[in-house]
């Protein structure tokens, strides 16, 4: 927010204002390296058309991009859709709607429903034939559209009209886009789900190639409009009303069901999380074990089910554990234990491959780990031994040669304890005794060579 400063004139702050909005201006300006309308009209119509060379082409995709959701190969599934060319009627469509030429928009529009039904017909009888009849998980993707969807395929439709609009084409933006929008998988999925009758199937991937169609059309209409082209006149102002109510109409079909969806698989990722937080830090029981738990997520109560071997775990467990649900976000969770007699239960035997195989790998690291710790400290006990070890009759014969009236001599390493500390200290005690007296600077010549001797700083020298 602007301050009025009487020190700063009015028209300095006005000026400043209008340079740095034309600098923003020039910075995302899409007039520069822009083709002429006519160019970049006559380019899209191109891509509508399906006969020949561009039909021949969708059936040998629709093939490809089968066989990779088949086969579940992610290799497979971006070739067919670089080579699909299913995006030239969507962008007919939002580029009739956006010039307001509704020979165009009926001509993409039909050229669309005849590429859908090759495709449809094509990815079904491929899957009908096909010895393969597990849906992978490449094939299970595109069964579940959400709004996020719709936001990859508007961002992508953007950024594939203004490549398209451009002079001198950007060739890597087309490809990418054709990869993140992926019209072609949700077709063949589509057809997957019509060749084995599951409409469930059908209906989502059907709905995600929708989703797609809708908000690339939708992108290339704002765009057109942005780029100000010239729009022809509607034969009558009901004609161009039915068209603005069915774009409407298109958008909204679009935008609810996948966002409702998008929210729930939200709900559901943020409820798995919580279940997996909840069992790692809560179900650690002692006695028993928790071999595998499900997490089933429902709008009106999930269910968190935990499968356990070893001693029954009591009704308080269970009931306390209850108790501590809320604090993870699992207040309306319902807690199924199942102990004892698991004959019933449904067990991930891969899962529970993978739960022993982590226990067996957590238990080996363990016990290695302890017995390393043994070995070290029978090894520091042996090099404490060997180190306290003194040669007594060696020093005393050499200490009789320095001092000839010893009479009685006696080494060792001892803990010294002090009165003021719980810490040990390790000094050499030397036990002396002599026929005579000895002076202090004898006693400190004995000292400086019994350190010498045994490499000890610390010596407690007696002598009596």
């Amino acid at each position: 927010m602007l301050v009025n400063n009487p020190k700063i004139p009015r028209t300095n702050r006005t000026d400043s204002l209008t340079r740095f909005s034309l600098m923003i201006r020039d910075r995302f300006s899409l007039e520069e390296d822009k083709a002429d309308e006519a160019g970049i009209i006559q380019s899209i119509s191109r891509g509508i058309e399906f006969r020949g060379v561009n039909l021949w082409t969708l059936i040998f995709a629709i093939f490809i991009a089968s066989i990779g959701l088949n086969v579940n190969s992610t290799a497979v599934i971006i070739g067919a859709m670089l080579i699909s060319p299913l995006m030239g009627p969507i962008m007919g469509v939002g580029l009739g709607i956006g010039i307001n030429d509704l020979a165009l928009i009926q001509r993409a529009l039909k050229n669309l429903s005849i590429a859908v039904f090759i495709s449809l017909l094509t990815s079904t009888l491929y899957f009908f034939i096909s010895p393969l009849h597990i849906a992978q998980s490449e094939l299970l993707a595109r069964t579940s559209p959400t709004v996020w969807d719709a936001f990859i395929a508007f961002f992508g439709g953007l950024a594939g009209i203004v490549a398209g609009s451009r002079r001198e084409k950007v060739t890597n933006v087309i490809p990418g886009v054709a990869i993140a929008t992926a019209l072609m998988p949700p077709l063949c999925t589509a057809g997957y789900g019509l060749s084995i009758g599951n409409l469930y199937y059908f209906a989502g991937a059907f709905y995600l190639f929708l989703i797609n169609s809708v908000c690339i059309s939708l992108s290339t209409f704002l765009i057109v409009r942005f780029l100000n082209f010239q729009q022809k006149e509607y034969p009558s102002p009901d004609v161009e009303h039915r068209v603005r109510n069915t774009i409407w109409v298109a958008v909204l079909i679009v935008v609810v069901p996948s966002s409702y969806l998008g929210y729930q698989i939200v709900r559901k990722t943020i409820f798995e999380q919580s279940a997996k937080r909840f069992v790692t830090a809560e179900c650690n029981f002692k006695y028993r074990q928790v071999i595998i738990y499900n997490a089933r997520f429902n709008r009106q109560q999930s269910t968190l089910e935990l499968s356990l071997i070893g001693e029954p775990l009591p009704t308080d467990s269970i009931n306390l554990l209850r108790a501590k649900m809320p604090a993870y976000g699992l207040d309306k969770t319902n807690l199924v234990v199942k102990q004892g007699n698991l004959k019933d239960t449904e067990i991930d035997v891969d899962a529970l491959k993978t739960t022993l195989a982590n226990q067996v790998i957590q238990y080996s690291q363990f016990t290695i780990a302890q017995k390393d710790r043994t070995i070290d400290s029978l090894r520091r006990y042996i090099n404490l031994t060997q180190t306290s070890h003194l040669p007594v009759s060696d020093l005393r014969n050499e200490l009789k040669t320095l001092m000839p009236d010893v009479q009685t001599f006696s080494a060792a390493r001892s803990l010294v304890m002090n009165a003021s500390s719980n810490k040990p200290d390790t000094v050499m005690l030397v036990y002396a005794k002599f026929f005579r007296k000895h002076k202090v600077g004898e006693k400190r010549r004995i000292e400086r060579w019994l350190q010498t001797r045994t490499q000890s700083k610390r010596i407690k020298l007696v002598i009596e």
